[in-house]
């Protein structure tokens, strides 16, 4: 595949330039004479570093990719052809990596490609989950109920994230308040009243040293601290890097009180709801496990998971080795063997996957109302120690002097 710029003028005059994507510069001239264009030049685009699209992180916002799904969905339902809700999305999206995506598919379309190999030559774009379950959708027929189902996924799984993000978003600011407080106390107020008492020779506080001290760091080894706060990120970022840090980083993260718990419940929310919606869609129950494993953003659970598919393999039930897996809850585990007896193994998850999500917007409901007045006496206790180191020296010189 290669990309051609070109210039064209349509029926009613007017010229119209943009990057196709095409086989070669033949099949991308007939493609736009096929839309009724005149083409004017035709060149291969050649990518450089200074017009090549940079992304850090999710291209596409969640937002936007939820309303393409739900978007294409509805088209579908309305006879539209899969070619024209393409085309027509195209135009609507606000994403601009997903509007160029999207063009790409188009044409791919218009070729003759099926939408889920249109779409698998952008998995930066389109996760895996999304892929697999449009292929399935394709094979089975219902594209459209399998469109309809990744909407309702993304939606829920967008909210137990922004549900679980709020939680840690308010202690993560008010840490970084206290911080910016401590650091203006120590290196602006405290320098003043270090002076006075040194001119004093008075006989100064355990607490009162202490405090010194630290101001005397903030001041003269700012970039002291500075060094320990680089080399603390870049191990963590060197640490994720690896398979064995990730594991543990993530093990860290489940085991941190209260906050482990929530993210326990969301990982279990994610992962029921992910397995659920792709066993609806028909994609094999192996595949659907290792998608899973990947989308599930913890390494811990994700090793749990591999291990139930190894063991699925070997001819095993799937709820077997999640039982003896600490993460699971036996209502995870039960709900799962009780879906595999009975054939309806998917509604059994959504409904453990509906339980999770409740609970986990409970539990967030429940740590606001408590985190809030927590934080809030932890940071006038930062501060008020500070001035407490202050004040003490001064009354006992006040009590000195009367």
């Amino acid at each position: 595949m290669a990309q051609f710029a070109y210039h064209v003028k349509s029926a009613s005059g007017k010229q119209l330039k943009g990057i196709l994507t095409s086989m070669d510069k033949a099949a991308a001239a007939e493609l736009l004479r096929k839309r009724g264009l005149i083409v004017l030049s035709l060149e291969e685009h050649r990518t450089t570093v200074m017009s090549m699209d940079i992304y850090i992180g999710n291209p596409v916002k969640m937002e936007h990719f939820i309303i393409f799904c739900r978007q294409f969905a509805t088209l579908i339902r309305a006879g539209v052809s899969i070619v024209d809700a393409a085309s027509i999305l195209t135009a609507q999206t606000e994403s601009k990596a997903l509007k160029k995506a999207l063009h790409d598919v188009h044409s791919s379309l218009l070729r003759g490609s099926a939408f889920s190999q249109a779409v698998s030559e952008h998995k930066r774009i389109f996760p895996s989950m999304f892929i697999s379950m449009v292929r399935a959708g394709e094979e089975s027929g219902d594209l459209e109920g399998t469109l309809e189902r990744l909407a309702t996924f993304f939606e829920k799984q967008h909210m137990t994230r922004e549900k679980i993000k709020s939680a840690l978003t308010y202690p993560v600011v008010v840490g970084l308040i206290a911080i910016a407080a401590v650091v203006y106390l120590l290196s602006s107020v405290v320098p003043q009243f270090v002076q006075m008492f040194d001119s004093m020779n008075a006989e100064l506080p355990l607490i009162t040293k202490v405090v010194m001290a630290m101001s005397s760091s903030v001041q003269h080894q700012w970039y002291i601290w500075l060094l320990v706060l680089i080399a603390m990120i870049a191990s963590y970022q060197i640490a994720r890097r690896s398979e064995k840090g990730a594991y543990w980083i993530d093990y860290a993260k489940l085991k941190i009180p209260v906050f482990g718990k929530l993210k326990q419940k969301g990982s279990i929310a994610q992962m029921t709801r992910t397995l659920s919606s792709l066993y609806a869609s028909s994609v094999p129950m192996l595949q659907s496990l290792s998608i899973v494993e990947e989308v599930v953003g913890n390494k811990v659970v994700g090793g749990f998971i591999r291990k139930s598919a190894d063991s699925l393999r070997q001819g095993n039930p799937l709820s077997d080795p999640l039982k003896k897996a600490w993460v699971f809850p036996p209502l995870v585990t039960q709900m799962i063997a009780i879906g595999e007896e009975t054939g309806a193994l998917d509604q059994m998850l959504s409904k453990v996957a509906d339980f999770y999500e409740r609970d986990v917007e409970n539990t967030v409901d429940r740590l606001k109302s408590l985190i809030e007045p927590i934080l809030l006496v932890f940071l006038a206790g930062i501060v008020g120690l500070i001035v407490a180191a202050i004040m003490l020296p001064m009354f006992s010189l006040y009590g000195q002097m009367g």
